[in-house]
């Protein structure tokens, strides 16, 4: 039975039910999700595709912890996050999510390996920020400084940095939008690879359809709701993908 089956006995890694935000501004209200419902399972792979400001980076903000829904519920496994504390949320950041977005963060006065430490000193069971370096293809580049480093070697520091603590969610939001394809590809087949080794939950934001091939199911967004998901019956290799 398949993972994304809905009948599948696995536990969901998420449950989202009636999900709404809505952003007070001086012109009036932003409703930024609509009464989303969806259930993810552990260790799928979402790529979730529509315009800017359909809700994509909003439903991921509110997934890792970093914003909280207006009304409705989300559920990680037996954890309520919709109603968590401050220092609840926290705690489920540090021990169970990683992030990587479009802009790498990294601290340009440290090197690759010191970037890395930074999560891997305050992670309950992390990896070496050396063998976090080296699954993301980066052995010889520990040591050298984000300027050292081409745009594409910089965004996979970023990502040794979110799975040095073996997350059990991996949080991207475009995390190719400001490389080439070349680079773009390398730094997907490391997500992909490296979210495999770990069991990861992946979900990836983008506005490159392209990338929804290496998706179990792809969700697409409008106006704040889902209005599609579909399931890719064959996954399909960053390699592989026309950018």
């Amino acid at each position: 039975m398949s993972r994304t089956d809905p009948s599948s006995p696995l536990e969901p890694a998420f449950v989202v039910a009636d999900l709404c935000k809505v952003y007070a501004t001086g012109a009036g209200d932003v409703h930024a999700l609509r009464g989303v419902d969806l259930r993810i399972e552990a260790g799928e792979t979402l790529v979730l595709l529509g315009p800017s400001g359909s809700g994509k980076s909003t439903l991921l903000n509110i997934l890792g912890g970093l914003d909280r829904p207006t009304s409705g519920s989300v559920r990680f496994h037996d954890v309520e996050l919709s109603g968590a504390t401050t220092a609840a949320l926290t705690r489920y950041r540090r021990q169970s999510v990683g992030f990587i977005f479009q802009f790498f963060n990294l601290v340009p006065s440290l090197t690759a390996r010191e970037n890395v430490a930074l999560i891997t000193e305050i992670a309950t069971d992390p990896m070496s920020p050396e063998e976090a370096l080296a699954r993301v293809g980066l052995a010889d580049r520990m040591d050298h400084f984000p300027a050292q480093l081409s745009g594409g070697q910089q965004q996979r520091v970023a990502v040794a940095r979110a799975i040095a603590k073996r997350p059990a969610l991996l949080l991207c939001d475009e995390p190719t939008g400001s490389l080439d394809s070349d680079s773009g590809v390398q730094v997907l087949e490391a997500i992909a690879e490296v979210a495999a080794e770990v069991g990861a939950t992946t979900m990836i934001v983008s506005h490159n359809a392209g990338i929804a091939a290496m998706a179990d199911r792809v969700i697409r967004f409008r106006d704040g709701q889902i209005t599609e998901i579909e399931t890719n019956r064959r996954k399909t290799a960053p390699r592989e993908i026309r950018w």
